[in-house]
């Protein structure tokens, strides 16, 4: 796995600073429920807004907010298809139903 480095870094440096590529931010908040990523989002957002944080550390910021958002988008994609076999489900069940026909003698129906 490769990692990001400083544009002023070389590879001779001896004290080279590196970045976590987009997969190891993705593993870091692999584990966040929906509601603890949307909230560090919010807090990132929130600190990157001000604009009193140096660049580097920005970027960085930036970088895992990008991974909570992916994250937060993953929860929503997953209830959305959940939603969707739910709803499919409940679709079959009350066509499979409604092609059984009544049982006259159950009605409360004068017949």
């Amino acid at each position: 796995m490769s990692k990001h480095t400083s544009p002023t870094s070389s590879a001779s440096e001896s004290n080279l600073t590196s970045y976590p590529t987009s997969a190891e931010l993705d593993a870091q908040v692999a584990d966040y429920s929906y509601e603890e990523a949307r909230a560090k989002l919010l807090e990132i957002v929130g600190n990157l807004e001000k604009g009193n944080i140096p660049l580097a550390e920005s970027v960085a910021l930036w970088e895992l907010g990008e991974a909570l958002a992916r994250r937060c988008q993953a929860w929503l994609d997953d209830a959305k298809e959940r939603l969707q076999l739910a709803q499919t489900a409940t679709n079959a069940t009350s066509t499979s139903n409604a092609s059984i026909p009544p049982d006259p003698s159950t009605s409360s129906l004068p017949a």
